[in-house]
C-alpha cells in the first residue's frame, strides 16, 4: 500500500475511533465533578494516602452496576428504563421518583460546585452566578442538543486530564515530606463516618448515571452505526479514566496539602480558590488563570451533562408510566423544572458549599443500594438472552458490591442515630 494511502487510512481510523467515543466520555464528564474534584482531593489533602485503596476499591464494587447500562442497551438496543418496565412497573416507578430526588439535589450540588469557580472571575454573590450557570448550561442543551455536548465535552475533558497529570507529575518530583512527627489522623474513626460515606456515594458517580449512559448511547446510534464491542469499549474507557483521575485527584491533595495544616473551607468562593492554588503551588502562579479556567470548564460541562441525563431519565420514565409519546418540548419542560428546584436548593445553603455536597453525596450513597439491585436483578433476568446476562465471575463481584454498600448504608444510619 503507498505511504499516502496508509496515512489516509491510519487517520481515517483515528477519527472514526474519536467519533465513536461519545456515553462513556460523557459519563466520565459527569464523574470528574464534585467526586473527583472535592471528595478525591480533600481524602488526599486530610488524610494523604490511606484511603487509596478505598477509591479503587468503591470504584471495582460499583463496576457491574455502571455497565449494566451500555451493555443492556448494546444487546437490546432499548435503555436501561424499558428494561426495568420490562420487569414491572413497579421498578420503574421506584427508580423514577428516587430518581426525580436525586437530580434535584444533584443539578443544585454541581451547579454551586460550578458557581463558585466562577467567582474567580466574576466578583459576583454565588447565588446570581448559580443562576448564570444554569441559564447557559439550558441555553447549550435546548439549542445545541446532544451533539454540541458531545464534542463540547471531548475537549474540555482531554483538557482537564492533562492538566492534572502535569500537576501532581511536577507536585511527586518536588514533594517533600511535611515536618511533622505525630502520626497522620486515621479516617477509621467514628467522626469521619459521614465524610466516608460521601465520599463513596459520588465514586465515581452516582449509580443512576448508568441509565444516562443508556440513553446517550442510543441517541448516539441515531447519528452513526456504533456495535456492541464500541459500545462497551467506549464504557470501560470513560469508567478506566474515571478511577484513575480520582486517584490522581487524591494524589495531588496529598502531595500538596497534605501536613501543611490547612483545611477546605465551606465557603463556595474560598473553596475554589484552594483548589486552584493546588495546581499553581506547583505549576507556578502564572499558570494561576489557566488553571481556573480549565477547572471551571470541567465543573461546568459536568453540570451540563447532568442536568442532560437526569432530565432525559425522568422524561423517558415518566414518558413509559404513563404511555406517552417523545416530546422535544415536554424535554425542555422538565430541564426547566429540575434547574429551577435546583436552584431553590441552593439558595437553602446560602453559599455553604461543602454542606450541600455532602447532603448530596450521602444521599446518593443510601439510594446507591436500591439502584444497584435493579441494574443487577435486569442483567440477570431471564428475559434477556442468555450470552448477555452476566456470568458468574460478574454477579460475584455485584453481590459482593451489594453487600458492602448495604453494609456501609447501615453503619452511616446507626453512626447518624448515635450523634442524634
Amino acid at each position: 500500500m503507498p505511504t499516502t494511502q496508509k496515512a489516509t487510512s491510519s487517520n481515517y481510523s483515528a477519527a472514526t475511533f474519536f467519533a465513536s467515543l461519545g456515553p462513556g466520555i460523557l459519563m466520565a464528564a459527569a464523574a470528574i465533578g464534585a467526586s473527583h474534584l472535592v471528595s478525591s482531593t480533600r481524602a488526599g489533602a486530610e488524610f494523604g494516602w490511606q484511603l487509596v485503596w478505598v477509591v479503587l476499591l468503591v470504584n471495582l464494587l460499583k463496576y457491574p452496576f455502571f455497565a449494566a447500562g451500555a451493555r443492556y442497551t448494546a444487546a437490546t438496543d432499548e435503555s436501561l428504563l424499558h428494561g426495568y418496565l420490562k420487569q414491572g412497573r413497579g421498578y420503574l416507578l421506584m427508580f423514577t421518583c428516587l430518581n426525580t430526588i436525586a437530580a434535584i439535589a444533584s443539578t443544585a450540588g454541581v451547579c454551586m460546585l460550578t458557581a463558585a469557580m466562577l467567582t474567580q472571575f466574576v466578583p459576583l454573590p454565588i447565588d446570581v452566578l448559580a443562576f448564570l450557570v444554569l441559564v447557559s448550561s439550558l441555553a447549550i442543551l435546548i439549542l445545541g442538543h446532544y451533539q454540541l455536548l458531545d464534542k463540547m465535552t471531548k475537549v474540555i475533558m482531554l483538557a482537564l486530564t492533562l492538566t492534572t497529570l502535569i500537576a501532581v507529575a511536577l507536585a511527586w518530583q518536588h514533594y517533600q515530606a511535611p515536618a511533622i512527627t505525630e502520626v497522620a489522623e486515621s479516617p477509621w474513626q467514628w467522626a469521619y463516618v459521614g465524610f466516608l460515606v460521601a465520599m463513596m456515594g459520588w465514586m465515581p458517580a452516582p449509580i443512576e448515571v448508568s441509565a444516562w449512559n443508556s440513553l446517550w448511547l442510543i441517541e448516539k446510534k441515531k447519528t452513526q452505526t456504533v456495535t456492541s464491542k464500541q459500545a462497551i469499549f467506549d464504557f470501560n474507557l470513560g469508567f478506566i479514566v474515571t478511577a484513575i483521575l480520582a486517584v490522581v485527584f487524591l494524589a495531588l491533595g496529598a502531595l500538596v496539602m497534605h501536613g501543611s495544616g490547612e483545611v477546605f473551607s465551606n465557603s463556595g468562593a474560598k473553596f475554589a480558590s484552594q483548589l486552584i492554588d493546588l495546581y499553581s503551588d506547583v505549576m507556578g502562579e502564572q499558570s494561576r488563570f489557566l488553571i481556573a479556567a480549565v477547572a471551571f470548564l470541567c465543573i461546568f460541562s459536568t453540570t451540563v451533562t447532568v442536568i442532560d441525563g437526569y432530565s432525559r431519565t425522568l422524561d423517558i420514565g415518566w414518558q413509559l408510566l404513563n404511555n406517552q409519546q417523545d416530546c422535544a418540548k415536554r424535554l425542555t419542560r422538565v430541564m426547566l423544572l429540575v434547574s429551577a428546584l435546583g436552584l431553590g436548593l441552593i439558595l437553602f445553603f446560602k453559599g455553604a458549599l461543602l454542606p450541600l455536597l455532602e447532603f448530596v453525596m450521602t444521599l446518593a450513597f443510601l439510594t446507591t443500594v436500591i439502584f444497584a439491585w435493579l441494574n443487577l436483578r435486569l442483567m440477570t433476568s431471564e428475559a434477556l438472552p442468555e450470552k448477555h446476562r452476566y456470568g458468574i465471575k460478574m454477579k460475584l463481584l455485584a453481590w459482593f458490591g451489594l453487600v458492602y454498600l448495604v453494609g456501609f448504608s447501615a453503619v452511616f444510619i446507626y453512626w447518624k442515630l448515635a450523634i442524634q
